[in-house]
């Protein structure tokens, strides 16, 4: 069972939904027994970093979800702020992460070529390191995104995609049984569901 991780921020439904299109059965939960026992985790999220940060903390689910990806290595997704809280520190609310890999949440920051902040529309990803979960994925295909912050990752091995608004910046990366993704794939129609079930069938056992 798929559990989306549930620590009031986010667009929970819209992530089951998705899974439920593609026939694959995924719960939302806090409960930690649901978290022990998931084959894998979704973290989705939208809002502030330092708010997530305290919720996860303040609902008994930091230390689990440690536990479970560090320890047990169960394979997790992070969507959108849920993959900017695995990273090392944000900038918004000056904040620590996970850490689970060396990377940074950074804002844009844009003084001469009058882009809006956030960063909101369709976009279409650079691969750099060819991964399982984007197996049958190109170019060609575009992602949802909306977002005012972007992170940034020391080990370029760690980094599947980058995607262009105003700067480069990492809008997937994977360490071992650790996966982000700064669009929406719950919003990016069939490209979107593609990526949840690659990341569904994904086996346990990654190194």
């Amino acid at each position: 069972m798929i559990v989306i991780v549930d620590y009031g921020m986010g667009n929970l439904r819209s992530v089951q939904k998705a899974f439920e299109r593609i026939r694959i059965p995924a719960t939302i939960s806090s409960n930690v027994n649901d978290i022990k026992t998931a084959e894998k985790l979704v973290l989705p999220g939208v809002g502030h970093f330092e708010r997530g940060i305290g919720n996860l903390k303040n609902r008994g689910l930091f230390e689990l979800l440690n536990e479970q990806v560090q320890g047990k290595k169960t394979p997790i997704l992070g969507i959108c702020l849920g993959m900017q809280l695995m990273t090392e520190f944000s900038e918004e609310g000056n904040c620590n992460g996970f850490g689970w890999l060396k990377a940074k949440t950074q804002r844009f920051s844009f003084q001469s070529n009058g882009l809006k902040i956030p960063h909101m529309g369709w976009n279409n990803l650079s691969i750099k390191n060819s991964d399982i979960l984007f197996k049958d994925i190109t170019a060609d295909n575009f992602f949802y995104f909306v977002h005012s912050y972007y992170v940034s990752c020391e080990c370029d091995n760690d980094i599947l995609t980058e995607t262009s608004y105003g700067n480069r910046f990492v809008s997937s990366f994977q360490s071992e049984n650790i996966f982000g993704c700064q669009f929406h794939p719950e919003k990016s129609h069939d490209s979107g569901l593609l990526v949840l079930k690659n990341f569904a069938f994904i086996e346990n056992n990654i190194k």
